[in-house]
């Protein structure tokens, strides 16, 4: 595309390289990351088209999707065509991305192994600013039964309540579950204090009659396994 027809705006580009025409035709997988985040926002700048303006912030994010996700409001306000209504459309959108991805499947899947617990929880877990403990309760053929969030805390720890943890398996009639929780900092091995939730719950439950199948710390596209690492 030439320089000339980039700083047109979009209504007046060849209609072959218009987003939404070119969606349209051949399909939302046919277009670029940033030729979708232009039909978000649906236009630029004076000197810089909406396709442009959004390859740019693209290339600020180091072409990742998830970095984008992560910044916030005022930050995204500070590019030059986005203002508060656009940036939080941009949000809106990642959002949903994030949760469509997280949503179970309508028939109950088997969660036997530490990868499908890390793929089950790491698009709702991935991004979040402090720590989160989810409990995912599974039935005897180590079927989802749901998950719950039991705590959530700062940057560096979260407080999970034993009992409530169990009070969770206990309501849903679960036969096993599995822990699982965030660390911001980007590194999946687990603290002092991991180590002894871990301890204190697989006791519990063990009361119970409930396993404790696992433990997994997801940390970015990283995660840590109590059960992988032979701790359980």
């Amino acid at each position: 595309m030439s320089e000339s027809v980039r700083k047109l705006s979009i209504n007046r580009w060849d209609e072959a390289d218009r987003p939404r025409e070119r969606l349209a035709k051949h399909g939302a997988s046919a277009l670029s990351d940033a030729e979708l985040l232009a039909i978000l926002i649906g236009s630029g700048t004076a000197d810089e088209s909406a396709v442009d303006l959004t390859r740019r912030i693209l290339q600020d994010c180091k072409g990742s999707l998830s970095t984008l996700g992560k910044l916030p409001l005022d930050r995204l306000c500070q590019y030059k065509g986005i203002g508060q209504a656009k940036a939080i459309t941009i949000m809106a959108a990642c959002e949903l991305g994030r949760r469509r991805a997280a949503e179970p499947p309508s028939d109950r899947v088997s969660l036997t192994d530490s990868g499908a617990v890390f793929r089950y929880f790491s698009a709702q877990m991935q991004d979040l600013p402090t720590e989160e403990m989810h409990v995912l309760l599974l039935n005897s053929r180590m079927q989802s039964l749901g998950s719950r969030c039991v705590s959530s805390g700062g940057l560096t720890q979260t407080l999970a309540d034993v009992r409530c943890i169990l009070r969770e398996a206990i309501v849903a009639r679960a036969s096993a579950i599995v822990l699982c929780h965030n660390h911001p900092s980007g590194s999946p091995l687990p603290s002092k204090q991991d180590d002894a939730l871990t301890e204190r719950v697989r006791q519990a439950a063990d009361l119970m009659q409930i396993r404790l199948a696992d433990h997994l710390i997801v940390a970015d596209r990283n995660y840590y396994s109590y059960a992988d690492e032979g701790r359980l």
